[in-house]
């Protein structure tokens, strides 16, 4: 008798969120592909149009559960709090902080399973994004994040149908992906972009198991811990004078841009942030 395959490793939930989106129709259709792809979540950040209104339910057509559960939030920051990995699309040709990858490497890492940590490396921590939420779909009321095993979803993101996402936004993803298209014409439609996106995630087969082995420590950050963590560093490097007011912003793009190419772990930012806990005490602990 042939042994039996191999089980694949459970796949993370994915998240589709859309930043700013401006057309109910393009809201609607998003939440129609989610229903046909089994994506649960929808999110969106700022809407400029109103998500349950007649034209987003007509296009949504039986997505009207992913319609009405969609979650709203006030920043990207916020969106992603509980996210361990995200993967940003942008139609920009020009470099980015962050190289731009084909959509096989960019979902294959969105999806990829990671070894369960096992435990709360980072007791204690609660981010709260500011977020307004949908009733519908409310998620970790009160901002508390809660970074549980490596099984806390993954988000795909999607920028403003006029202008994409800002810079500061491509930067709180762990990769971009580009859709390749005309030169003539590049932009595509953001429910299409979608639409491209979420069928070639199906396409992807499921991995046996985490890449590495089991090594908790190899966990990717939350997002959320990640953006705390990167705040307490600025506020301590402004205090101390290495940063400048009109300089943090630039300065700090880089350092993000650094830490994201470097797919900085749960376990190094629980080391850095340590480490700017320490400093920022010995910087006020009185001289004897």
């Amino acid at each position: 008798m042939s042994a039996s395959p191999e089980a694949a490793s459970p796949a993370p939930e994915i998240v589709v969120v859309l930043v700013e989106p401006a057309g109910p129709l393009n809201v609607g259709s998003v939440a129609r592909l989610c229903a046909n792809f089994a994506i649960a979540q929808l999110r969106l950040v700022a809407p400029r149009c109103n998500p349950l209104g007649e034209e987003a339910r007509r296009m949504a057509v039986h997505g009207q559960a992913q319609l009405e559960q969609a979650a709203t939030f006030a920043s990207l920051a916020a969106a992603i709090a509980d996210c361990r990995r995200v993967v940003a699309t942008s139609g920009r040709l020009e470099r980015e902080e962050l190289p731009l990858e084909g959509p096989g490497s960019a979902l294959s890492w969105l999806i990829e399973p990671e070894a369960d940590p096992g435990v709360d490396i980072n007791p204690g921590v609660v981010i709260n994004p500011g977020v307004a939420i949908n009733p519908g779909g409310a998620i970790n009321p009160g901002g508390a994040i809660n970074p549980g095993g490596a099984m806390a979803p993954v988000a795909l993101v999607f920028g403003r149908e006029d202008r994409g996402l800002s810079n500061d936004e491509l930067l709180q993803a762990g990769k971009i992906l580009r859709l390749e298209s005309s030169a003539d014409y590049a932009s595509l439609n953001l429910s299409h972009a979608v639409a491209i996106c979420l069928h070639e995630l199906r396409r992807i087969p499921a991995a046996k198991e985490p890449p590495g082995g089991s090594d908790g420590a190899a966990v990717t950050s939350l997002r959320g811990v990640l953006e705390s963590t990167l705040a307490d560093g600025q506020d301590l490097l402004l205090e101390v004078g290495f940063l400048h007011p009109h300089t943090a912003h630039a300065r700090m793009a880089k350092l993000r841009g650094l830490l994201q190419r470097a797919q900085i772990r749960e376990g190094e930012v629980a080391l850095i942030r340590g480490m700017v806990r320490q400093l920022r005490w010995a910087t006020t602990r009185g001289t004897p």
